[in-house]
């Protein structure tokens, strides 16, 4: 990163931090969900899996951070865990839980999809080559957790609708 400006390399090293908070945030998430989704196995199974993912995207942001001399933010970290439990807390009462926590989970898809462009652009600029693989795997991985969820929308309100005239426990 030699020709990288600090400007650019404090706003990457910035960001990669914030990725690893959201990243704990996420997994802090889909834990407090995954309890809950008895009558959602297959949409339990898949969290499992970005669970994983995103303990693994976090790791890889470790690395590149190692890698640019410095670790990531404790503080940020343990708020991010501290809000993403709060979220997951605010659908918990809702009848319509499983609806709310996948329109959510959702967007929050696709806030780290831009945050992991907006990475791998400042890793370009900073000339941080090494970062490209590691950036793009987890932008993949996102991507795919937001396809996964888009694609059973429909058949998740199906199934909540369905449960509900019934007079099942909807929610969860």
């Amino acid at each position: 990163m030699s020709g990288a400006t600090d400007t650019a390399r404090e706003i990457y090293t910035t960001g990669l931090r914030n990725q690893h908070a959201v990243e704990n945030q996420a997994i802090e998430l889909l834990e407090r969900q995954v309890g809950r989704l008895e009558h959602y196995p297959e949409m339990a199974e898949r969290m499992r899996q970005h669970i994983e993912e995103s303990r693994e995207q976090a790791r890889r942001i470790e690395e590149l951070l190692a890698g640019l001399g410095t670790s990531h933010s404790a503080v940020k970290d343990t708020v991010m865990s501290f809000v993403g439990n709060m979220a997951a807390m605010m659908h918990t009462p809702a009848g319509d839980e499983v609806i709310k926590n996948t329109l959510a989970n959702f967007a929050f898809e696709h806030y780290e999809i831009a945050a992991y462009k907006s990475l791998l652009t400042l890793a370009d600029a900073t000339g941080h080559s090494a970062a490209q693989s590691a950036l793009k795997q987890s932008l993949s991985e996102e991507e795919a957790m937001a396809r996964w969820i888009d694609e059973r929308i429909a058949d998740t309100t199906r199934k909540f609708l369905s449960r509900s005239e019934a007079g099942q426990t909807a929610g969860v």
